[in-house]
């Protein structure tokens, strides 16, 4: 679907209705291409950011203990 830019302003809630259910609407300015809007597509293969590595990340109990080759280090 092509539409001008005066058209998506007068009609804008019906184009994105159109959009959000999968039509791909190319927006034009003075004849030529201006921008394009389409439904969102997730990023496949994404992971969510808060809790990705949940339960995957394993710490020993004596992370924070230096050994004696750190002696000399922290003198």
């Amino acid at each position: 679907m092509n539409v001008t830019v005066a058209q998506m302003k007068a009609n804008l809630s019906e184009i994105l209705r159109k959009a959000a259910a999968g039509e791909e609407v190319l927006v034009t300015k003075h004849g030529k291409p201006f921008v394009q809007v389409g439904p969102h597509k997730p990023v496949a293969g994404s992971l969510p950011r808060i809790g990705a590595f949940k339960c995957q990340i394993k710490m020993a109990d004596d992370f924070d203990e230096l050994g004696p080759e750190w002696d000399e280090y922290i003198k």
